[in-house]
């Protein structure tokens, strides 16, 4: 069973396992390079568009691939999900789930929450979206969309758990070159607040700052602008599919810890609220 690879890994929530070598591009993965190149989907037998399910981070690599999306004539978006601790926050961006919900209220699309097993490692993991993917071919869903940039293990890794359902994943932003990515996003408008950073890269300090050009240039040499590496994370409050603004504002942060590969990583987290609730 192919394991979880060590960028996802160092997130506190997403399954451990060993980084063996058998995590490499797969041949499903190469035939998609094609639709990342912005080339038409297609569409069903029916002549009718590619119906798509996107993962959704809240964060803003989500939030361009789903802007790009919309740009689109051949893809139906029909749901996000977002797979989440049980009853808790997202992984990865440890997002309270009501603010997922404000989010995608505002965009006008139905989010499903995706509850990983506690304890359950790689294998809950796999079954947990297994099933998931399961649900989307009985309801005709065509492609899993995901906002991945350059990671190919990551990407590999996703694919793997596709390769057993009439499935197809497609990355939209795949291959866009980070420092080009972080300027489409702020030129487009998007506004978004850093949540959590890898104390390994970042001071904790930077948690709670806004994403913007001050932001980039700040950062130090080797942290990539997209936080491609797991360096950061981003919860978008604004931005071209938004009909409102999500107004948040960060609380008193928390730090996390834990063992991988036999280092010991830390995270450092906002806890990250609406205005409204302040």
């Amino acid at each position: 069973m192919t394991a979880p690879p060590s960028h996802l890994e160092r997130d506190e929530y997403f399954p451990r396992g060993n980084h063996g070598s058998d995590v490499t591009r797969s041949d499903a993965v190469e035939s998609a390079d094609r639709f990342e190149r912005r080339e038409p989907l297609g569409h069903t037998d029916g002549g009718q568009p590619v119906r798509v399910a996107v993962a959704w981070s809240g964060g803003k690599d989500a939030a361009l691939a789903l802007h790009r999306l919309r740009e689109r004539e051949d893809a139906e978006i029909v749901e996000l999900f977002t797979t989440a601790t049980a009853d808790g926050p997202t992984t990865m961006h440890r997002i309270p789930r009501g603010l997922i919900e404000r989010q995608v209220e505002v965009l006008g699309v139905p989010v499903r929450f995706v509850d990983l097993p506690g304890g359950g490692g790689n294998e809950g993991y796999r079954a947990t979206m297994d099933d998931l993917f399961a649900d989307y071919e009985r309801r005709g869903i065509d492609r899993v969309v995901y906002g991945d940039l350059r990671l190919e293990d990551v990407r590999a890794y996703r694919e793997s758990m596709l390769a057993d359902r009439d499935l197809d994943g497609w990355w939209p932003l795949w291959g866009t070159d980070t420092a080009d990515l972080a300027r489409e996003f702020l030129a487009a408008g998007f506004e978004a607040t850093v949540v959590c950073v890898d104390g390994d890269a970042l001071d904790r300090s930077v948690v709670g700052r806004n994403y913007d050009e001050a932001f980039l240039d700040s950062l130090p040499e080797g942290v990539d602008p997209a936080g491609e590496n797991g360096e950061f994370h981003t919860f978008v409050r604004d931005g071209p599919p938004f009909a409102a603004p999500v107004p948040v504002t960060c609380g008193e942060g928390t730090t996390h810890e834990r063992e991988v590969d036999g280092e010991t990583v830390r995270l450092h987290y906002c806890d990250l609220v609406a205005l409204d609730e302040t």
